[in-house]
């Protein structure tokens, strides 16, 4: 058996162990200042360093593979871990998960068909797997805030919606501010980080290619298209999330689903 991946992979070690001495000088800082928050950061560090091994493996192995299903397959299996994390943020809104996956699929999807319609990137896995986890984080994080915001003004508010209700209006109508307030607050920090890029902070990125040797110019390049691929993606999943959520707020005779906000 060939054993020299393993001695490369070891020697590409040697920089992120020795780096690792940053984490303990935190853990020093943290038990020195009785934070109690030493274990928690070599364990987060242990647990990062495992998993980024393995995927490291996985990646490599896709890569090498000519198949379609072995884009979807991993694209999917992010999907599902993103919509899982974003409902336990909405972990109030019924049937949260499978709201917070179905709406990240969505807008994940038609923004990754079109980058690849517009021939931005190649349907190849070294460029759709990286860009698609890009753009599942940031959706999975906005589709999370959006729902749990969504919900808690509508509990806040209900009055106000019950009353707009029994006027005739349409759950849509009833709660559009509401809706409106959510997706503002979700989306405005992804939207700062868009106005302010370069100007505090080099993105991961551009600040890999450039460490990578790729020049500044084409770094700048595929950050901006990483830009505006995660607007898209994150505005449409957030959309999509609030579509999703409206069934299970209002019962069929458009009145309000108590039972949905009377838990703190």
């Amino acid at each position: 058996m060939d054993w020299e991946w393993l001695s490369e992979f070891l020697k590409g070690m040697i920089k992120p162990a020795a780096a690792t001495a940053v984490v303990l000088l935190a853990a020093l800082l943290s038990y020195f200042q009785k934070l109690k928050l030493e274990g928690e950061m070599i364990y987060a560090i242990a647990r990062a360093f495992i998993q980024l091994s393995v995927i490291g493996f996985v990646l490599q192995f896709i890569f090498n593979q000519n198949n379609s299903w072995w884009i979807i397959l991993p694209y999917l299996f992010m999907v599902s871990v993103a919509g899982y994390t974003a409902g336990q943020r909405a972990k109030h809104v019924p049937h949260g998960k499978y709201i917070a996956g179905a709406s990240i699929l969505v807008g994940t999807t038609i923004t990754m068909l079109l980058l690849v319609l517009l021939d931005v990137f190649p349907f190849t896995p070294q460029y759709i797997i990286p860009v698609a986890g890009m753009m599942v984080g940031n959706a999975m994080t906005v589709t999370g805030v959006t729902m749990k915001r969504l919900r808690d003004d509508i509990r806040a508010q209900m009055s106000l919606v019950e009353t707009a209700l029994a006027l005739g209006a349409t759950p849509r109508q009833a709660t559009l501010q509401q809706v409106k307030r959510s997706l503002v607050i979700a989306l405005s920090p992804v939207i700062d980080n868009t106005k302010t890029v370069g100007l505090i902070s080099l993105p991961g990125a551009m600040t890999g290619l450039i460490m990578g040797g790729a020049s500044p110019v084409e770094a700048i390049q595929l950050q901006m298209v990483v830009m505006n691929m995660l607007i898209g993606a994150s505005t449409m999943s957030s959309i999509m999330s609030t579509y999703f959520c409206w069934p299970n707020f209002f019962t069929k005779a458009y009145q309000l689903e108590t039972k949905v906000f009377s838990i703190e």
